[in-house]
């Protein structure tokens, strides 16, 4: 126990300096296309993949992964990008963990882009909020009777019609067409309450992976 390598791809949904302090790995930045296939040169023994780049590279490849699990890597994937994509591959073996991996196994969410935020490169600092989040949060509201079942929908409207690396919760409540008393409720709850789910589920992932150690 103990002595497994392990790579973690993360950088937006945690941070690689809260990450170490639960689980001790080999931290690399959001996973891109062939990111995997150069982790495999340092032969580990699982992988996990949380956070992932869309649009400023290509993305990791459903066939690097595959590669991977076919030379026995454990690849566990929750958060971000990797809940995508092992809601893809699951049937071939890779892992998923947590809400979102969940939403997207159930259809519940579809796009990339569900998921994406745009982030600073060398500070790894959220300047977007991801879709999931939102759903989430919203939701949540509903549940507490801070707004209705028809602004939940608006809202969510509203939020997808955003191009993602504008998305953030100031700009989809000043763009949504709901009452004005529900928007202020809604601003205050999501100031006490609103939860982070991929960050959530980056910790779910990180707890997987050191039970497997």
């Amino acid at each position: 126990m103990g002595n497994k390598k392990i790579v973690v791809f993360t950088g937006t949904s945690i941070h690689p300096d809260d990450a170490r302090k639960i689980l001790d790995a080999d931290y690399r930045p959001p996973v891109g296309r062939g990111d995997i296939i150069e982790a495999l040169k340092d032969k580990p023994d699982l992988i996990g993949i949380i956070d992932g780049v869309f649009h400023q590279r290509p993305a990791v490849s459903h066939k690097e992964i595959l590669k991977a699990l076919k030379e026995g890597v454990t690849v566990v994937g929750g958060g971000s990008m990797g809940a995508l994509r092992a809601s893809e591959l699951e049937d071939f073996g890779m892992i998923g963990i947590g809400k979102v991996y969940e939403n997207y196994r159930d259809g519940i969410i579809e796009a990339d882009d569900d998921v994406a935020v745009v982030f600073n490169p060398e500070t790894f600092e959220q300047f977007s909020e991801a879709l999931i989040s939102m759903l989430y949060n919203f939701k949540a509201a509903v549940r507490e009777g801070i707004i209705c079942e028809d602004s939940l929908e608006n809202l969510l409207k509203t939020a997808k019609s955003i191009y993602y690396p504008k998305r953030t919760y100031k700009k989809v409540l000043h763009d949504a067409n709901i009452d004005e008393t529900e928007k202020k409720a809604l601003q205050k709850f999501l100031d006490e309450n609103a939860e982070d789910v991929k960050r959530e589920d980056a910790l779910k992932v990180l707890e997987y992976l050191k039970t497997k150690q």
